[in-house]
């Protein structure tokens, strides 16, 4: 494949990132009134009021724009970083038992202040870039902090890993759940992921032993418990002995494990664990190309081992994910199907999933690729997967064409 078609794919998607998502962001997300962001924007273009938002929501947007200052240097970048740092120390943040609260309530007021250590994960990831894109010690001494909490009270000393959540004060719930769609174990994939991704983050700017003991062991613990080294799947949910507690496939979250292993492998540094964890990520890609792909390139949300399709929804973001793990599998093999599976991926997201007319991308796509109506800012709709996507795509399309 030719180095200017690489690098025609590079710019195109840059262009959505900088004229499209980013700037949809800054014009609709940001409460001028109030302070701080709105918790949804309804299918009439206007935001919903009264509605609870999470700390997620302002994380992940945080971490976007933090990531995108770092590698663009738009100050208006930075000020839409500096507002959400703002929102998320003031509002979210427990100034008694520390950590972050999963929510608040349209007034601003602390709503459910469990301690989701999903969300406080993706406290740690935002502040991390935060310091990594600004050179902010409060944000690096606020990541920190939110690193020892989650060692301190989720950790499982007898089975391992990470328990869901803990109530404001820290003792463990026997509600775990993210949302009234997840399973309620007190173990999830998601959870382990995204703590891995913070934890990587973390040691970038923070090289304690402790940080690079507690991601050797996460990445362990990936590798043993979530994934099924015979199908190259990751499981969803466990109970605290690591039991599986079902056998759906998230094709979505397959790929995205793949290619975040693998970074998180590389900042650990570890030359075996590496080579282990880039073989699983090529074989992931190819049991996902394979059964988790449809004709027209997109990835369908979710699978059974039989090949039965228990949600043929083609969500935004496992397509985002999914050209990054593509084009990681082919980083590494060299197995030119991986890089057109990425290239058609972004294909299929430039012709339907990228909103033209009012900006940033379609929430929900059915099988046909048909639009599905949905809120393009709520509680879980954020611009962290395709921002995040829009980021890192042209840094490896473009040292791929520079190697051509």
């Amino acid at each position: 494949m030719e180095s200017r078609l690489l690098t025609s794919y590079a710019d195109r998607i840059e262009a959505d990132l900088r004229h499209n998502i980013l700037p949809f962001w800054q014009r609709h997300a940001i409460d001028r009134e109030k302070g701080g962001i709105i918790g949804e924007l309804g299918l009439d273009g206007r935001p919903v009021a009264g509605v609870e938002r999470g700390s997620l929501l302002t994380s992940r947007m945080l971490w976007t724009f933090s990531s995108a200052y770092r590698l663009h240097r738009d100050p208006g970048y930075r000020a839409t970083a500096e507002w959400m740092k703002a929102d998320l120390v003031t509002r979210f943040w427990d100034p008694v038992h520390g950590g972050l609260y999963w929510s608040i309530d349209g007034e601003g007021k602390p709503a459910r202040t469990r301690k989701q250590i999903y969300g406080i994960a993706f406290g740690v990831y935002a502040l991390t870039e935060h310091y990594r894109a600004t050179g902010s010690r409060d944000s690096l001494d606020r990541a920190i902090s939110l690193f020892h909490a989650i060692e301190r009270h989720a950790w499982d000393p007898v089975c391992l890993g990470y328990f869901e959540a803990c109530s404001r004060e820290w003792t463990l719930l026997d509600d775990w759940r993210l949302s009234e769609k997840d399973m309620n174990e007190p173990k999830s994939q998601n959870t382990h992921l995204h703590i891995m991704e913070a934890y990587m983050n973390l040691l970038r700017v923070w090289p304690a032993d402790e940080v690079r003991n507690a991601l050797a062991r996460l990445l362990g613990l990936m590798l043993e418990k979530v994934l099924d080294a015979r199908s190259h799947h990751l499981g969803l949910f466990f109970d605290a002995s690591w039991a599986w507690r079902t056998n759906r496939i998230s094709y979505g979250h397959d790929i995205e494990a793949a290619w975040l292993m693998t970074e998180a492998a590389e900042v650990l540094g570890d030359p075996v664990v590496l080579d282990r964890i880039q073989k699983e990520a090529v074989a992931i890609a190819e049991v996902t190309l394979k059964e988790g792909v449809d004709a027209d390139g997109a990835i369908l949300y979710e699978g059974l081992p039989d090949g039965t399709y228990t949600n043929t929804m083609k969500d935004w973001w496992p397509q985002i994910e999914g050209a990054i793990g593509f084009l990681n599998a082919y980083e590494i093999g060299r197995d030119e199907r991986h890089l057109k599976a990425a290239l058609k991926l972004w294909d299929v997201i430039a012709s339907h999933y990228i909103d033209r007319g009012e900006g940033e991308w379609h929430q929900n796509l059915d099988r046909s690729l048909a639009v599905v109506p949905a809120a393009k800012i709520s509680f879980w709709k954020c611009p962290y997967h395709n921002g995040r996507g829009c980021m890192e795509l042209p840094i490896r399309l473009r040292r791929l064409a520079a190697a051509r």
